[in-house]
């Protein structure tokens, strides 16, 4: 007895639970991957017409976005087998944004300037644009999007049809993410991982549970009746995280929401330098974890899951305890979550760089959630430059 209890070390019992960290994960991964489908415009269904032309507002919040809003506002025009009108608020820019705005409103009538107003106090600039589009919209279904998102020719449609046939009243995707920088590859597809390794999907489609869901802001497709039943973007008008604050306000009053696979029908580039990327998670990773207990157990079981691994093989290959079971173990983890990794890189058409920065990519993302609960609870967060208008005291740990 005495002789086996000798054989399991400190670092054997680390590495064990470093290898369930990923084991777990990759579980609940692959079944979420299964859960996330794609649809098609083929799709059939008892529960909906699907030969109607569904009428579509699509929202874009535009600040300083010369270089994005015309490629974003003419992707949604081109789109096919919907009645779309474009609105776009433009948020007090500085830059050529107004006037490319006005040529293309010019140009075709779908394409409607949701008149500036100065931004209230408590409010997010985002939230705020997005507010007054809603209100100002006269489409059955919403989409809420990002200037620097862009449109396949079929995706308004087909994310009509996935809404539908889903039973929802707001449905949501992660656009495809274009990535080029080294920053990029090992944060942004971490969007993916972070989603389908943690969230309850099976709970989320059998309850209305606020906690049980999620969304992209990217991307956020939601029936315009059961947005204004849930108090519009005005039910979280500091937050700078509607991707889960709308969500939540749904199925707060009885609605439904989903996620699907829109890879194929949209794709963006969000960043395009480190300190973008910095800065734009920062602004609400912790937001979107909402609690400090959660934030200190997504730590732990990043760290540990997927950090560890890899430092006791660098520590074992230069202290000669490389044919120990704690390598053993740490191998087994590394294993699982590459394996996890170049799985989602394939199906959601990331670089496969991104695989090999993994533990890189999870050790900055923990540090930007501590240095976003720190701007949280400071009030330094910002929109596009613009700082808040009042520290968010919902942000503060719990």
């Amino acid at each position: 007895m005495n002789e086996v209890a000798t054989t399991i070390s400190p670092p054997a019992i680390v590495m064990a639970v470093s290898l369930a960290c990923c084991a777990v994960a990759a579980a609940l991964g692959f079944v979420n991957l299964r859960r996330y489908r794609r649809f098609n415009l083929n799709e059939r269904s008892d529960s909906f017409d699907s030969n109607e032309v569904p009428h579509i507002s699509v929202c874009i919040p535009a600040r300083n976005e010369e270089l994005n809003i015309e490629a974003c506002v003419r992707s949604v025009l081109a789109n096919r087998g919907v009645n779309v009108e474009v609105l776009v608020y433009d948020d007090d820019s500085t830059d050529g944004t107004p006037r490319i705005l006005a040529e293309i409103s010019a140009q075709d009538g779908r394409v409607r300037r949701v008149d500036t107003e100065t931004l209230p106090v408590d409010w997010n600039g985002k939230q705020w644009g997005c507010e007054r589009m809603g209100q100002a919209s006269q489409g059955e279904w919403l989409l809420f999007t990002d200037a620097d998102v862009r449109l396949s020719t079929d995706c308004l449609r087909t994310t009509w049809i996935a809404a539908n046939a889903s039973k929802c009243d707001l449905i949501s995707t992660v656009p495809r993410q274009i990535i080029g920088t080294w920053m990029e590859d090992a944060i942004i597809p971490l969007i993916h991982f972070v989603l389908l390794s943690y969230l309850p999907m099976g709970q989320m489609r059998t309850t209305t549970l606020p906690a049980a869901s999620a969304g992209c802001g990217q991307f956020l497709f939601v029936r315009k009746s059961m947005w204004v039943r849930s108090g519009g973007h005005a039910a979280f008008r500091q937050s700078m995280h509607d991707g889960i604050k709308l969500p939540r306000a749904v199925r707060s009053v009885g609605g439904r929401t989903d996620l699907f696979d829109g890879t194929e029908l949209a794709e963006c580039r969000m960043y395009r330098t480190a300190g973008q990327v910095w800065r734009g998670f920062a602004k609400n990773a912790y937001e979107g974890l909402g609690s400090f207990a959660l934030l200190l157990f997504i730590t732990a079981i990043h760290i540990v899951g997927h950090v560890l691994p890899w430092g006791w093989i660098v520590w074992a290959l230069f202290t000669d305890q490389i044919a120990t079971a704690a390598t053993v173990l740490a191998l087994a983890a590394i294993a699982i979550a590459t394996l996890q990794r170049m799985i989602f890189a394939k199906r959601f058409q990331h670089s496969w760089r991104t695989v090999l920065l993994h533990p890189l990519g999870i050790l900055l993302l923990t540090i930007i959630q501590w240095h976003s609960l720190w701007l949280a609870k400071t009030g330094r967060r910002s929109w596009k430059g613009r700082d808040q208008t009042s520290p968010d005291s919902a942000c503060l740990p719990t």
